[in-house]
């Protein structure tokens, strides 16, 4: 019933941990050598360099500021210096009056009604999807601000854009609502567009590898309370997941449709089509929850139209925004949760021919920070790339 999340992100991990999970160091990502190295990076993003503000900078607003990716949302305003004039925080009733610390200053939370929301100038929704649909399309009415859905609500209406900035950012001109994709998606396609532009692409596959947080907060705490818990020789509870995480791994996110394959799964083949606009494009995933606490990797296998060149291929990779080539092996570099964890750009690597598919084979593993580049960082970069839209009353 709460609109403001529970304390996401780096606060649940940084909470105390006992000696006995030492275990655990390798898992999080609250290193502070890591995490300063990497956020010094920015995304060479293929949006305009300025956005021409309203005087005094534009009115911001965040619905769910709190949890994991409004949190994000935050930092990623902050860092990309994102012409914020006023910063709005709209939680529940009895979230209303509380004071939260952002990186762009203190914030007194504000109890959200529509009249209120609709008086900002681009509104972030990082809630689920029941309160968008509720809300969403009202705040994005005319004279409303231009809205930004984190949630799956919108993602497969037609009248909606579903938008990777880098890659259809053209979809959102005119729009005043628009679908943040699955994180799985963003992070698949930052990699898979630039080769399907060299090459082309008849059928892919495509193996997930997903951290705990992409079920939220609450699944990052149960990854490490079954870690403490079987450290301390206690059993193992699971609530969140399906069965207990720890030392295991899970093939099962979402529900499972008629098809035998689970919703994640099809999200990634539905969002694949729309984005690439390739509305019939054979394209299979098996998603698996594994035990990691933050960043998503995929190992993808795809059947290209023209013939495969490693060389080229790399090239067309090194010149996208957005993305980092990793592929060294004889080095032992390679795309892993360890180093996309807190990075704006996703690693890719392990490029290599398919021996199915011979010459028009193509295997590579990609890995990002889902919370960034498959959620918070994908939605500022949407307001950057639509800043004509922004204030317009259309």
């Amino acid at each position: 019933g709460s609109i403001v999340a529970a304390e996401g992100g780096a606060r649940a991990i940084s909470a105390a941990m006992g000696p006995s999970l030492f275990v655990l160091a390798a898992l999080s990502f609250s290193s502070p050598l890591l995490r300063s190295a990497r956020h010094s990076r920015v995304a060479k993003v293929s949006v305009p360099g300025s956005i021409v503000a309203a005087e005094g900078g534009q009115t911001v607003g965040v619905v769910g500021a709190t949890g994991a990716v409004g949190s994000e949302v935050l930092g990623c305003l902050s860092k990309r210096n994102y012409p914020v004039g006023k910063l709005r925080i709209f939680g529940s009733e009895r979230s209303a009056g509380k004071t939260v610390s952002t990186p762009l200053g203190d914030v007194e939370v504000e109890a959200f009604s529509l009249d209120a929301a609709r008086e900002t100038d681009v509104l972030f929704l990082c809630v689920d999807g029941d309160f968008a649909k509720q809300y969403g399309e009202d705040l994005a009415a005319p004279g409303g601000p231009l809205v930004i859905d984190n949630s799956s609500a919108f993602r497969m209406n037609p009248k909606y854009p579903l938008i990777v900035p880098e890659i259809n950012a053209k979809a959102g001109k005119g729009k005043r609502l628009i679908a943040n994709p699955n994180c799985t998606t963003a992070i698949l396609l930052m990699a898979l567009a630039p080769i399907i532009k060299l090459l082309g692409m008849k059928r892919g596959i495509v193996s997930t590898y997903q951290a705990a947080s992409g079920a939220g907060a609450p699944g990052m705490k149960e990854l490490e309370d079954g870690l403490r818990d079987h450290m301390d020789g206690k059993p193992i509870k699971n609530e969140v997941f399906a069965h207990p995480l720890p030392f295991n791994v899970i093939p099962h996110i979402d529900v499972f449709q008629p098809n035998m394959y689970t919703k994640e799964e099809m999200k990634v083949t539905w969002e694949t089509r729309k984005i690439m606009d390739l509305p019939d494009l054979p394209l299979s995933c098996t998603a698996v929850r594994i035990p990691t606490l933050r960043a998503h990797s995929e190992a993808v296998t795809i059947e290209t139209e023209k013939p495969v060149d490693i060389d080229a291929i790399k090239k067309a990779l090194e010149a996208a925004p957005g993305v980092r080539v990793v592929d060294e092996p004889a080095a032992n570099k390679y795309p892993m949760p360890l180093t996309a964890t807190g990075d704006y750009e996703v690693e890719v690597g392990r490029l290599r021919k398919n021996d199915v598919f011979g010459d028009y084979g193509l295997d590579f593993f990609v890995c990002g920070d889902q919370l960034l580049r498959g959620a918070a960082l994908n939605a500022v970069l949407v307001a950057e790339a639509l800043e004509e839209e922004i204030g317009s009353t259309a």
